[in-house]
């Protein structure tokens, strides 16, 4: 099959996601409880000086749109471009009238997973006008800070949001999972999958839920004419399909929607008793499930997220359910008729959650992946200078064992040692390097352990959490000492009774020492940056290297 054949088979597979709305029985919008009422955000005036920054920090790399108009061209004509976007962006916000040229999108198919072959393993990422995108970042940035000021978004929700993120979701979770767990409670966590739901959102239901949400006026108008008319083709390799018209959905890959998707999944928590934590529209919901009272309220939960996902128009696709703990009831639940099938693993925001909370399943994944990594780097790179690997090994191999590792970090020895065990193979590809030891080996490469990696990590995220740059409950993730007369810092953290090496080796738990440890000028640095250079310079006078000691020596 050739390119245009290609181009245009996705582009009809991405045109049967869209919905047909059901506009005869438009529902009623409810806020998410505890939300303040504030003024409506009915107006937003651009200023030059926001232009200005809008276009300075374009990327010359990023993506054209169809108008063609280079963002590397913007930036260099910036301050002579300014006063006419300025008018042009209020002239449209004032009059509610969207520039054709910035509703039509080029959409580059994003492969997933599974074989290549399958339409329903792509997703459609549309690349819009740039000027266009500036605008819409203007308004995003507005809109989120009306929500922000008015409480309106649920705190469960940690996509596209401000201190939050992949994260925050799982340590905030998992927090109150692994608590009850070391309490010998079992807990059982359903896995929900909303089927391609950024591209069914249909508009009208849409458009009331911004408005309930405290967006009227010009604003809301100028959204409105946003979505409407919207045209799409897909793209692959210089070939186009046809013209295609959008008629549902937040279109990925804009600035805009993942903020509008946001407000439309916003009430799914309502009247739900259980723990539900979302990202985007990955939601899982967990509890204890003690007793057969217990397994019905998830159930009524269930219940509940299939009547709101029928009358949002919300497909949920695919669901599963897995049981933790070893006096578990391993319940069978339903959703909207149909059993919910049972795993021991679960893939959650991608990281492998095992039933037993350990991390042995992750820790293989990214071995695996690194593994890969390095095999190509072997047999593919020719020119193996320290710079030049190095530079690949930053890259392409140390991310994959420090994705979200404050959530699953290792504790168990022989996981510490086969994550470290890739970067030990890796220092011995580089020139000059035989002979040494792995100790000798990260000093000459300016390396550190990936334990001590984690550890750094770790204290990290703890600052960010107690000074709020993660908006996280701090008091609810630590229990803060106080100011003590004797020795210690003032933001001392105090560890909770624990029975279990889970409970125990969680994020919470385990940081507890170490920065209890830390001192006073560290814990107190006014910017995230001072807290790293106070924090290496605590770590270097208490003789922590961050090479061989904790990791082992020789090779």
């Amino acid at each position: 099959m050739g390119n245009k054949e290609m181009a245009d088979e996705l582009n009809r597979y991405f045109g049967s996601l869209f919905t047909r709305e059901d506009t005869n029985n438009l529902p009623d919008v409810i806020v998410a409880k505890g939300t303040r009422v504030k003024d409506e955000l009915k107006e937003i005036y651009i200023r030059q000086e926001t232009v200005l920054d809008r276009l300075l920090s374009l990327k010359a790399d990023k993506f054209l749109g169809p108008d063609g108009l280079h963002p590397r061209v913007l930036k260099e004509v910036a301050l002579e471009i300014v006063d006419a976007l300025v008018i042009i962006f209020q002239c449209s916000i004032d009059s509610g009238t969207v520039p054709a040229d910035w509703r039509v999108a080029n959409v580059v198919p994003l492969f997933k997973k599974g074989g290549r072959e399958k339409t329903g393993n792509y997703r459609p990422v549309s690349l819009t006008s740039v000027v266009g995108k500036m605008l819409e970042s203007i308004i995003k940035e507005e809109i989120m800070t009306h929500l922000d000021s008015s409480r309106r978004i649920s705190l469960s929700q940690h996509g596209f949001m401000k201190g939050k993120s992949c994260l925050t979701n799982l340590l905030e979770f998992f927090e109150d999972v692994t608590m009850k767990m070391d309490k010998g409670e079992p807990v059982d966590i359903v896995d929900l999958d909303f089927q391609k739901a950024f591209d069914k959102v249909p508009y009208r239901r849409l458009v009331g839920k911004i408005r309930a949400h405290g967006i009227g006026g010009r604003v809301l108008t100028w959204i409105e004419n946003w979505l409407a008319d919207r045209k799409q083709r897909v793209v692959i390799n210089g070939s186009l399909s046809e013209w295609q018209a959008v008629t549902s959905g937040v279109p990925q890959g804009l600035v805009l929607g993942p903020q509008l998707f946001t407000i439309y999944i916003n009430d799914l928590d309502e009247r739900i008793k259980s723990n539900i934590s979302k990202f985007a529209d990955d939601t899982k919901l967990g509890g204890s499930v003690k007793c057969q009272e217990d397994v019905m309220r998830m159930q009524g939960d269930l219940r509940r997220l299939g009547e709101w996902a029928k009358v949002w128009q919300i497909n949920v696709d695919k669901c599963e359910v897995i049981h933790l703990g070893g006096k578990n009831r391993k319940a069978g639940y339903y959703l909207n008729g149909v059993k919910l099938g049972k795993g021991e693993v679960q893939r959650d925001l991608g990281v492998h959650v095992h039933q037993s909370m350990k991390a042995s399943m992750q820790v293989k994944q990214a071995v695996k992946k690194d593994n890969g990594m390095l095999a190509f780097i072997t047999r593919g790179i020719e020119y193996r200078s320290k710079e030049v690997l190095l530079q690949l090994y930053r890259t392409l191999v140390r991310p994959h064992p420090a994705y979200f590792v404050q959530f699953w970090s290792p504790n168990l020895r022989k996981d510490i040692l086969a994550i470290e065990g890739v970067q030990r193979r890796f220092t011995r590809l580089i020139p000059g390097m035989v002979g040494l030891s792995y100790v000798e080996r990260l000093e000459r490469l300016g390396l550190y352990t990936l334990e001590f990696r984690r550890m750094r990590g770790d204290l990290i995220e703890t600052y960010k959490i107690i000074k709020g740059l993660d908006t996280l409950e701090a008091g609810s993730m630590f229990l803060l000492m106080g100011e003590s007369r004797t020795r210690g810092h003032s933001l001392r953290i105090r560890g909770r009774p624990f029975r279990t090496e889970m409970w125990k080796n969680f994020f919470t738990q385990r940081v507890v020492d170490m920065w209890n440890a830390l001192p006073q000028k560290a814990v107190e640095a006014k910017s995230l940056d001072a807290f790293k250079r106070e924090l290496d310079r605590a770590l270097i006078d208490s003789g922590v290297k961050g090479y061989g000691e904790r990791a082992g020596t020789g090779y």
